[in-house]
């Protein structure tokens, strides 16, 4: 049994963060199928498993948080899953540290709501939730980067007080947090 962190949104209290967990079901299994293999630099490795083998990929995931097996280029990240009461709505991931790559593109947190939960708030309120995870372990400035045409995501990172640092080869780089 893992330890697993739950963060509750104050302003909508049916959301919930959830960590990854190895007793997740098939309803978070479907939602990475549906996610597909990601879009704007997100990148979702759950939705080509086969549900034979997704116990195995969600303890894979456990293991990322302490830094266990990790692959070259990777560093230390927490998985999380948004539930909008006992649905599964979007996906988020906290890395620990930054490398090299890192800091040009993909930053501490990256994120995406399903296709089928787009337009309803749930990016901003997950980015909201999983900032507040980053505070618990110590996070502080977050580095938030996103495609300069992704205006989506520009405005939930500007909701969640990213200041635009700079735009790097169509990278916008934020922070939030810093002085």
């Amino acid at each position: 049994m893992t330890n697993c962190q739950l963060f509750t949104d104050v302003l909508r209290p049916s959301l919930r963060l959830k960590e990854a967990d190895p007793r997740d079901g098939i309803d978070v299994w479907v939602m990475l199928r549906e996610i597909g293999p990601g879009e704007n630099g997100f990148g979702n490795e759950g939705c080509t498993v086969p549900f034979s083998r997704f116990r195995e990929f969600l303890r894979d995931r456990v293991d990322m948080k302490p830094g266990r097996g990790l692959l070259p280029g990777r560093v230390p990240m927490t998985t999380y899953w948004l539930y909008d009461g006992r649905k599964p709505v979007a996906m988020s991931k906290l890395r620990h540290r930054l490398n090299e790559s890192l800091l040009r593109v993909g930053g501490h947190i990256g994120y995406c709501v399903r296709p089928t939960e787009r337009r309803k708030g749930y990016g901003t309120r997950l980015l909201a939730l999983t900032l507040v995870a980053a505070r618990e372990v110590g996070i502080a400035p977050v580095l938030l980067t996103c495609h300069e045409d992704n205006v989506a995501s520009r405005l939930i990172i500007e909701r969640n007080n990213g200041i635009l640092d700079c735009v790097a080869e169509g990278v916008c780089h934020y922070w939030v947090g810093r002085p």
